[in-house]
């Protein structure tokens, strides 16, 4: 049998130690994962990289994650976006845009729970 092809995640964040305590998260659970300090880099790599799933901070200077999805939506519809905000309650023109959101003190099991869930959806019975 083969191993199951390793998703590639993109995460986002302007925080350097949230964005690297993720990506060995992720890369222990199995997955293949590029990170961007800012939204732009984040919808650069997004458009160049066979991305899976964003795994997208709310809360950065410049451009922030409402608008990078929004982005992300006109690029690549159908890959699934996790937003994550130190924020409960953001607005729903954000929410409408992503997949799924969380807040970051939800922690690690929650993440990799959610992120399983929006790559790998239960069939509806």
């Amino acid at each position: 049998m083969m191993p199951q092809e390793s998703h590639l995640v993109l995460c986002v964040d302007d925080e350097l130690v949230g964005l690297q305590v993720r990506k060995i998260l992720l890369e222990r659970a199995g997955y293949r994962v590029v990170t961007a300090l800012n939204g732009d880099l984040g919808l650069e790599l997004f458009s160049s990289e066979p991305v899976e799933a964003v795994v997208l901070d709310y809360s950065m200077p410049g451009m922030h994650g409402g608008e990078v999805a929004a982005r992300m939506r006109q690029i690549k519809p159908a890959v699934p976006i996790l937003l994550l905000s130190a924020y409960l309650g953001l607005p729903a023109e954000v929410t409408s845009l992503v997949d799924l959101y969380m807040t970051k003190g939800e922690g690690a099991p929650i993440l990799l729970n959610k992120l399983s869930s929006l790559l790998h959806p239960m069939p509806a019975s």
